[in-house]
């Protein structure tokens, strides 16, 4: 019995290169419609109804860094723009299962069914020390044009109002509350006598912690982002600081009324590796696995030895909704709410600073494990 095929989100069949070589014709150096969308400020393009660019304004094919539209003739945006996703797919850009979430993708359909669409896109490229991320708003509108249907593609790059969403969430939000702990905490310090004012100086301690350790979260992700953060690579031993890090965690508001249960090794043994960046990645994990955990239930963070290398995971008993999967290690998407999700894309992004990879599963009936796996690596 054959292979049932692959399921297409959109339709794979491209043009013909005479129908794209006719097509771009309608945009010549000469002609009118060329020279007004030529000054358009935004990264703007034709698409044709096979979703191919027929047509790329000069904005668009600087930021990409290629000599000119003619590079780009015939790709789709998430090809040309160096998404991941249609590298994974044969059938390229919008055809994939996790293209049906793509804001562009969305967008791009409804222009060519005669629809003006306005929708955000968050695409992650590979770059030459890594990959970036792009949170794009993309603007969509149909146009008819010699007897043939396409699509005006326009897209601005919004990363930086995404980045400033989170960093007031973060700043506004989070470590607002936590510094007006501190402040309630020393009032009873100033106020009377206490019994016990030990115990108010450890939550006075504690939460001022939580205050550094944000702002230097922040601090290590802006760097790596910029391509400027060295990892100081030095001598782990991964039993100990697994069990700080959990240690750490039970702290959190998060493990309230919830186990945190640690697997380690059965013996102890050296990771070389940078304990900031992996003590980052594998707190969040942890964290984000607390905060989908209903009360009562349990968080198992486990680590097994693969040769030189070490596999740390967490599993939790909830599921990723399907819908959810092929975001999570975009930067901007969280299931949380406007103005999160840096937490899943910081452990990817950081992951490479580590030579390591991290990927997650999540089944009904088994719950949802994420897994990193890193080298030991060479100083220097």
């Amino acid at each position: 019995m054959p292979e049932p095929l692959p399921t297409r989100f959109a339709p794979a069949e491209r043009a013909s290169g005479a129908d794209l070589r006719r097509q771009a014709a309608y945009f010549s150096q000469t002609s009118l419609p060329r020279q007004l969308l030529e000054r358009v400020p935004s990264l703007l393009a034709i698409l044709n109804a096979q979703r191919q660019i027929v047509f790329a304004n000069r904005a668009l094919f600087e930021a990409i860094g290629v000599d000119g539209e003619k590079d780009l003739l015939g790709l789709r945006p998430g090809e040309a723009l160096g998404c991941l996703r249609p590298a994974e797919e044969d059938g390229g850009c919008g055809t994939g299962e996790g293209c049906s979430t793509c804001g562009a993708v969305l967008a791009i359909l409804a222009g060519l069914t005669g629809q003006s669409e306005t929708r955000e896109c968050r695409i992650t490229r590979r770059i030459p020390n890594g990959f970036e991320a792009l949170d794009l708003r993309i603007y969509v509108s149909p146009l008819h044009f010699s007897g043939e249907e396409f699509a005006v593609f326009a897209a601005n790059d919004i990363s930086d109002e995404k980045r400033r969403r989170a960093l007031e969430h973060i700043f506004f939000h989070d470590l607002l509350n936590v510094v007006g702990s501190i402040r309630g905490f020393a009032e009873l310090l100033t106020s009377y006598d206490l019994a016990d004012k030990e115990e108010v100086f450890f939550q006075i301690h504690a939460a001022a912690g939580q205050v550094i350790d944000e702002i230097q979260a922040q601090r290590t992700l802006l760097a790596a982002e910029t391509q400027e953060l060295r990892p100081r690579i030095e001598p782990v031993a991964v039993n100990l600081f697994l069990e700080q890090i959990v240690a750490t965690c039970r702290g959190h508001d998060s493990a309230r009324n919830r186990s945190l249960v640690l697997r380690p090794l059965c013996t102890d043994a050296l990771l070389h590796s940078d304990r900031a960046i992996l003590g980052r990645i594998l707190g969040n994990m942890i964290k984000n696995a607390l905060e989908a955990t209903p009360r009562g239930e349990t968080v198992t963070v486990a680590v097994v030895r693969m040769g030189e290398a070490f596999a740390f995971s967490v599993h939790n008993p909830g599921t990723i909704p399907p819908e959810n999967r092929h975001q999570i290690f975009q930067r901007s998407f969280s299931t949380k709410g406007s103005g999160r999700g840096l937490g899943t894309y910081s452990m990817k992004l950081l992951s490479g600073y580590l030579e390591g990879e991290i990927s997650f599963t999540s089944l009904p009936g088994e719950g949802t494990t994420f897994r990193a796996v890193y080298p030991s690596l060479l100083d220097g």
